[in-house]
């Protein structure tokens, strides 16, 4: 069953647009903040301890989507800067690129956040990182044997994750 489009997960996952390993690290973090998941696949540099980066990441997100809804052209309520919001609601960003690596976002419902670092020229990963959270609600929220608000720990969820990833452009 898919949570994110309607449809049942398919065999088919979006389809790579380019071949080789583009992507460097992701991160999914529920709506508390705390890091489930951290992996690296291409990180060529490690510049924070672990904890820290974390921080930073999640507080980069709520920076930018603080920033985003400030920034609504079309909503005339623009509540307090820094003042988290509902998933899905308001003006909201997902993506932006530097000259050194793409960032992915995508929130769910529940409040559980995706990100995926690639390189710059990645193209737009909306549907992969749907496929992403589709494949968590699969292998993590329905094992019973999975906590919530755990780091996850499930074999069969990383080796799903890593096959489909690593062939992302």
């Amino acid at each position: 069953m898919q949570f994110f489009g309607g449809s049942e997960i398919s065999p088919s996952p979006p389809v790579p647009t380019a071949s080789g390993n583009n992507a460097h690290m992701m991160y999914i973090f529920n709506r508390n903040g705390v890091c489930l998941l951290y992996r690296e696949w291409n990180r060529p540099l490690r510049t924070l301890d672990s904890n820290q980066d974390h921080k930073l990441m999640f507080g980069l997100l709520f920076s930018l989507k603080s920033l985003t809804a400030k920034m609504d052209p079309s909503s005339t309520e623009k509540g307090n800067l820094g003042v988290p919001q509902l998933p899905g609601q308001g003006c909201s960003f997902h993506s932006f690129r530097t000259n050194t690596y793409k960032l992915s976002f995508m929130e769910s419902p529940s409040g559980i956040k995706i990100i995926l670092v690639t390189h710059p020229n990645a193209s737009d990963l909306k549907e992969s990182l749907k496929y992403i959270y589709n494949l968590y609600v699969e292998y993590v929220v329905k094992n019973p044997l999975y906590t919530p608000g755990t780091p996850i720990r499930s074999e069969l969820f990383n080796t799903t994750l890593d096959q489909y990833v690593r062939g992302l452009g």
